[in-house]
């Protein structure tokens, strides 16, 4: 497992779940890794995890809705590393409110945790990978809700889209620097926040598989396999896309 060797990366959302398993696998394909979250505790050992288990990687402790914190995490990764290969907007929430009842403030708080964020982690890391001149890659985590619909989820959705379209424009943009820009639509992935939200029970449970043709939950790791494909020179000829890893989710477009 070496598709990354020699390159680093910056994952933010790390402490746990879908960020922290692509944190790991980026690692174990032998990249140098700085974890973001705002969760200090488990972030700190998830670095030391991966570095137990002979990879490279630090913590550093992040806001992504702070423009500071984010220029703060890309000087250390870029200065510890010696640039920046990979980066992956990865952070995310999803509270759930009726847009009938949902307050201002929660809405400010999901775009600029779900998509200022990006933008602001597109553009330092964009500035960085152009000024070590290598090119790079920078990969947004979307989801199958930035094309469907779920009640209850309205500024979780409208992000979801808008990274879309932040990737497109993105790629388009810095092509010409050789930088790729992708983004990753995972369905229902067995992370602890879809555990207790999502399938807390049997009925939430076969409601989410009803509408998943492989049957099944995804992993965190076949999401992270996703990304260190995304990462590696194997799609080269990849920018401007969205990959769906969602068990046929998005093929059916049916809940039956």
């Amino acid at each position: 497992m070496t598709k990354l060797k020699g390159k680093t990366a910056i994952v933010t959302g790390a402490a746990n779940g879908i960020g922290l398993a692509c944190a790991t696998r980026f690692a174990q394909e032998g990249a140098a890794v700085a974890l973001a979250d705002i969760d200090a505790e488990h972030g700190e050992a998830g670095a030391k995890a991966i570095r137990e288990a002979g990879g490279t990687a630090i913590f550093q402790k992040t806001d992504v809705a702070s423009r500071a914190d984010l220029e703060a995490l890309v000087e250390r990764a870029t200065a510890e590393f010696g640039g920046l290969d990979i980066m992956l907007n990865n952070a995310g929430i999803a509270p759930t409110a009726k847009i009938v009842d949902m307050e201002d403030e929660l809405f400010d708080k999901v775009l600029a945790t779900n998509l200022r964020s990006a933008f602001i982690g597109t553009q330092l890391a964009a500035k960085a990978m152009i000024a070590k001149g290598k090119g790079g890659v920078i990969i947004n985590m979307s989801s199958v809700n930035a094309r469907l619909a779920i009640p209850g989820l309205a500024a979780y959705a409208c992000t979801k889209g808008a990274l879309s379209q932040l990737t497109n424009v993105s790629a388009i943009e810095l092509a010409s620097h050789g930088i790729r820009c992708v983004a990753i639509g995972p369905g229902t992935i067995l992370t602890e926040l879809a555990k207790k939200a999502v399938l807390a029970d049997e009925a939430a449970k076969k409601r989410i598989l009803s509408r998943t043709p492989i049957g099944r939950a995804g992993e965190p790791e076949e999401v992270a396999a996703v990304a260190a494909f995304l990462a590696s020179d194997d799609a080269s000829y990849i920018t401007g896309q969205t990959i769906y890893p969602d068990g046929g989710r998005m093929a059916l477009n049916y809940t039956m």
